[in-house]
């Protein structure tokens, strides 16, 4: 089904920009203008964040992944956060969430990160599944402060 995974590119705005819509709301997230266009600009420019996304045979965006490296206090190399990972819901359970996954884990080993960690909600049970097959669940709960800064 996946024909192409790569990185996203100033031109795919649109196509980039239904799938993070998508995104937000299967996590029930709302966010400004300015930060969506952060985040897109920050992608095409090689801003420290890295993004990608899975195009079908017809040539229809699938899904996106972003990620970033961070230094880590446990290794002397990367980590490597796969920060946002969306599968358009039409196309879910086809292995395009696997084929992304698979694409940031080789990312990383060409940057020379020692792991790729990710979080997603308790509640993001078919994601789950897959996760199960494909990483170590880790045991950590997650914390957060939120609004320091928007």
């Amino acid at each position: 089904m996946v024909t192409k995974i790569r990185a996203v590119s100033p031109a795919d705005r649109a196509p980039w920009q239904v799938l993070w819509d998508g995104y937000l709301v299967f996590y029930e997230a709302e966010l400004v203008a300015d930060v969506t266009d952060s985040v897109f600009s920050r992608i095409t420019l090689g801003d420290g964040l890295f993004g990608a996304i899975a195009w079908g045979d017809a040539g229809e965006a699938l899904g996106l992944v972003h990620w970033l490296y961070h230094p880590s206090t446990w290794s002397t190399s990367a980590t490597c956060y796969l920060a946002d990972l969306y599968v358009n819901p039409e196309v879910r359970g086809r292995g395009v969430g696997r084929d992304l996954i698979a694409h940031v884990c080789g990312a990383a080993e060409q940057e020379g990160a020692h792991n790729v960690y990710w979080h997603t909600h308790e509640s993001n049970v078919a994601a789950r599944a897959l996760y199960d097959q494909l990483a170590q669940r880790t045991g950590h709960i997650e914390y957060e402060i939120t609004r320091l800064r928007a």
